[in-house]
């Protein structure tokens, strides 16, 4: 049985999410909390909420949290809104604020 989380809208490139999302595909529940945990990459902040609401979603449907572990990870773009910030002699240079849909799958072993 598997478990589902995401989050749509995320302020930040899914480049830099996808980096975060590599280090715990694979990794059991807790060891994904403590790596994310520790990690210096702003990502790391969006995606423990992205874990931690998948966990709920198991413990809601009675899993056992002991046996789960994410069984995938993976990061889409959203979209991305363009600003112009002025410059001088009337020039404006375009500003790019991505966004980005985490989403992880968590499943039991056994």
């Amino acid at each position: 049985m598997s478990f589902e989380a995401s989050h749509k809208f995320a302020r930040i490139s899914a480049r830099k999410a996808r980096l975060v999302a590599d280090l715990i595909r694979g990794l059991r529940v807790d060891d994904a909390l403590n790596e994310l945990e520790f990690s210096k990459k702003r990502a790391a902040w969006y995606l423990k909420a992205v874990l931690k609401s998948a966990v709920a979603n198991a413990e809601e449907r009675e899993a056992d949290v002991s046996t789960l572990f994410v069984s995938r990870t993976w990061v889409d773009e959203g979209p991305v809104m363009k600003r112009f910030h002025p410059k001088d002699r009337g020039r404006a240079h375009p500003i790019r604020k991505p966004s980005s849909h985490l989403h992880v799958v968590l499943e039991e072993k056994g």
